[in-house]
Formats: C-alpha cells, sequence, structure tokens
C-alpha cells in the first residue's frame, strides 16, 4: 500500500483538528475578550437626550404663613419639554471609576393663578397671566466601586457629590420675584448591568438620599445596544423626584424623562 493515501488523510485530520481547535479557543475567549475591551476603555462618554414630563411641582417661599402654596405645573402646564444631560467616566482600573455628570433641566410656561398668591415677598394677582419658570441644574462626581464583573453581570455602588444650582421665578405685568439657591448634596450611588446576549445588555443606575430636610432620587432603566467596540445606543426611562422641606422654602417635583444616549468608548 503506497504511504500516499495514509499522509493525506493524516493532513486532513490534522487540518480538521486545527479547525476545531481554532473555533473551540475562538469561543472560550469570546468572553473574555470582551472583559478585555471593557477594561482597555479607560473613558466613557454618553450624550443623553429626550423629552421630559412633570406630574409634580409644588412650591411654597418662603415655606411659612406668610407663603402661599402653589402649584408650578398648573403654570407651566406637563410637558413635554427637551432634556439633555453628559456623562463623562474615567476607570483607572477594573474595580474603580470616576463619573461626572452635567445636568440642566429647565421649563417655562404660562397660566393663571386660582387665587392670589405671595411668593417671595410678592403678591401676585389671581386671574392674571402668570409666567413661570423652574431650573434646576445638576452637577455631580460620583466614585463607584465594582463589586461584581463577569460576562453577564455588572454591579456598581458608590458615592455621588451633588451640586445643584435651583431657581424658581413668577412674573404677571408690573411684578416679579425670583428665589435661587446653590447647594451640595451627598447621595448613594447604585448601579446594575445584565447582558442577556452579545451585544445587548440592561441598565439600572440610581442617585438617591433623603432625609427629613428633603430627598433627591435620579434612577434610571436603559437597554443598550452595542454598535461596535467603541460605540452603543440605548432607549429607556428616567424619574427624577425630589425637593426639599426647609425654613426659607418648600419645594417638591417629580419628572419622567424618555431617553435615548449615544455612548463612545476609549
Amino acid at each position: 500500500m503506497s504511504p500516499r493515501p495514509a499522509l493525506l488523510a493524516d493532513a486532513r485530520d490534522l487540518v480538521r483538528s486545527a479547525l476545531l481547535a481554532g473555533i473551540a479557543s475562538c469561543v472560550l475567549a469570546a468572553p473574555a475578550l470582551g472583559q478585555a475591551l471593557e477594561s482597555d476603555s479607560r473613558f466613557i462618554v454618553e450624550l443623553e437626550g429626550g423629552p421630559a414630563w412633570q406630574t409634580k411641582n409644588d412650591v411654597q417661599v418662603p415655606n411659612d404663613a406668610s407663603g402661599t402654596p402653589i402649584d408650578l405645573h398648573d403654570l407651566t402646564g406637563s410637558g413635554p419639554f427637551p432634556a439633555f444631560r453628559l456623562y463623562a467616566e474615567y476607570r483607572p482600573g477594573r474595580r474603580h471609576g470616576l463619573r461626572l455628570l452635567a445636568a440642566p433641566l429647565s421649563q417655562e410656561g404660562t397660566g393663571v393663578l386660582t387665587e392670589a398668591a405671595n411668593f417671595n415677598g410678592e403678591s401676585f394677582a389671581a386671574g392674571t397671566p402668570t409666567t413661570a419658570r423652574y431650573r434646576f441644574d445638576s452637577y455631580r462626581l460620583t466614585y463607584r466601586y465594582r463589586l461584581v464583573s463577569n460576562s453577564s453581570w455588572r454591579v456598581d455602588i458608590g458615592l455621588t457629590g451633588k451640586i445643584r444650582s435651583a431657581e424658581i421665578s413668577l412674573e404677571q405685568e408690573g411684578v416679579s420675584s425670583t428665589y435661587s439657591n446653590v447647594g451640595f448634596v451627598p447621595l448613594l450611588n447604585v448601579g446594575a448591568a445584565w447582558q442577556p446576549a452579545p451585544g445587548w445588555s440592561v441598565a439600572l443606575d440610581a442617585d438617591g438620599a433623603a432625609a427629613s430636610q428633603g430627598r433627591a432620587f435620579d434612577v434610571s432603566l436603559k437597554l443598550y445596544r452595542d454598535l461596535s467596540d467603541r460605540w452603543s445606543v440605548s432607549a429607556g426611562y428616567r424619574t427624577l423626584e425630589g425637593g426639599a422641606d426647609v425654613e426659607d422654602v418648600y419645594t417638591f417635583a417629580w419628572f419622567h424623562y424618555l431617553t435615548f444616549s449615544t455612548v463612545y468608548r476609549f
């Protein structure tokens, strides 16, 4: 028997074995490759935008008998109005992350007060067109520690330092008044992401805290789709609720967002 057929058979077996080994190594290495890409992305930038609505916006300035409770929702309307925010995150290591957030929020509308009101030392008549302006800009720095990191789940916990710049103003013909305040608020941060299939993930992110003087909660749930190693898009829902009950002001508001975002990693 010629040795050539045996050599050809051995060659075919060798090629087949090499191909199977290559396929197996690619399959086994896929999760590790995804984790390597994630760890190599030291910077993450996300631009989020979409329509927002409000279902509550109560204010009283000052927070005593000389101030009148006012429903700004009746003056500005429920929306929708545009809302945007920008995230920038730096990850110096696999477990640690620092995230900056700029989230401006403002709305304006004209309505009619159903009764005369005293706001911030000025008197406003009932039945007269009244323009209300509400601004609540939020700037945050968050440190996050990654508790869980694998091919299916990520879980983070952290602390957020929030600077909020708020302003409420009322204006009628011949009279106007503006209340503004800038303050610092510490918050807890929790985040979790689940990957049900390659290229898809569902992410929950929450900042929040509560005390006798007030509370603040910002919670989102998003569905992300990876377009490449660097680019992703998302759609989801966000709710923002909170306010203050202190001597000079009572204010509580509740906003709802339909969110769309673009993410770039590098």
